[in-house]
């Protein structure tokens, strides 16, 4: 297996450990009396600021951003605009269904994007790989546990839409990143990467997130002055931004420019592992025997995935690094 095919599958697991991390912090910021508007505003914020930071610190980013064009631009803040659809989605869900049941709603995300990539994108390719999502998908099932009875029918309906909006804004970014029908980017550019790389991407798509989440919160009145901001809210807003939004958007576009956007949503149902694991550590929460068996397919999965590729795919890889 070749060292970027390597790398791009370790920043898919990366992001899914990342964004793993947003319920816990979520859970912190709800309890000082914030709403998902208000946490989804700093949040972004946040993102955007690390995004930003991260960018300047590198000369060859502050040289591309120079370069990029308006056109690019454009494109990109409105990529990072729709990303406020899935997270809104998500984040409205919760507060009104366990967030167990729309867990699972989510994770039919990944089987999403591998269905937009058999027309749009690098698609997973050979019997073994489409096996390896499946395992994937009950696994997760399974670790995220039971549905809870009498849940609110309305967020039911809100959370179905999670895994759509999210496949939309994943398939957009790997087209912004130069994934186009049979090809990933890295193959397009010969092994170069994304067309626009992950600092500046990450930075300008995370702006358009802000601003339009900005404007919402804005009319909604919600609290946009550090003053109005409870004081223990601070840490969750400040580490949902840096690893649930800044570390994870990167990560995941970075790893969609080496293997794909199916192959990327794969490695990135690590998440509810992580989820599971922060739950037992901070919040007390046991796993029971299903959870552990779900846990296990998971793995099973994500390892499967890696010896997916057909002989053909890999070569080609190989030979356009």
């Amino acid at each position: 297996m070749d060292r970027r095919r390597v790398v791009g599958i370790a920043l898919g697991a990366l992001s899914g450990a990342a964004y793993g991390t947003g319920p816990l912090f979520a859970k912190s910021v709800y309890h000082a009396g914030l709403d998902w508007i208000a946490l989804l505003a700093w949040r972004f914020l946040f993102a955007a600021i690390v995004s930003w930071l991260w960018l300047l610190a590198q000369p060859r980013a502050r040289t591309e951003l120079r370069l990029l064009d308006r056109r690019t631009t454009g494109r990109l803040l409105f990529t990072g605009a729709t990303f406020v659809l899935t997270a809104s989605v998500y984040y409205a869900a919760i507060e009104r269904i366990p967030t167990s049941l729309e867990a699972l709603l989510m994770y039919a995300y990944p089987a999403v994007v591998a269905v937009l990539s058999m027309r749009l994108g690098y698609p997973l390719r050979g019997r073994l790989a489409w096996g390896s999502l499946a395992v994937v998908l009950v696994g997760a099932v399974l670790t995220i546990g039971g549905i809870e009875a009498g849940v609110d029918q309305i967020g039911v309906v809100i959370g179905a839409f999670s895994p759509l909006a999210y496949a939309i804004y994943i398939v957009l970014a790997a087209w912004m990143a130069g994934e186009r029908p049979g090809q990933t980017a890295d193959m397009r550019s010969k092994g170069k990467g994304a067309e626009v790389s992950p600092p500046v991407a990450g930075a300008v798509m995370m702006t358009g997130t802000w601003l339009t989440m900005f404007v919402i919160a804005a009319a909604a009145r919600e609290p946009l002055l550090p003053s109005q901001v409870p004081m223990e809210a601070w840490p969750g807003l400040f580490g949902i931004g840096l690893f649930a939004a800044a570390i994870a958007i990167q990560a995941f576009y970075a790893s969609l420019a080496r293997i794909g956007a199916a192959q990327a949503s794969l490695m990135a149902t690590v998440e509810p592992l992580v989820v599971i694991a922060l739950g037992v550590v901070f919040l007390g929460e046991t796993l029971g025997p299903l959870q552990i068996l779900g846990a296990l397919l998971v793995l099973t999965g994500v390892l499967l995935a890696q010896t997916a590729t057909p002989t053909e795919s890999r070569q080609a890889l190989l030979e356009e690094v």
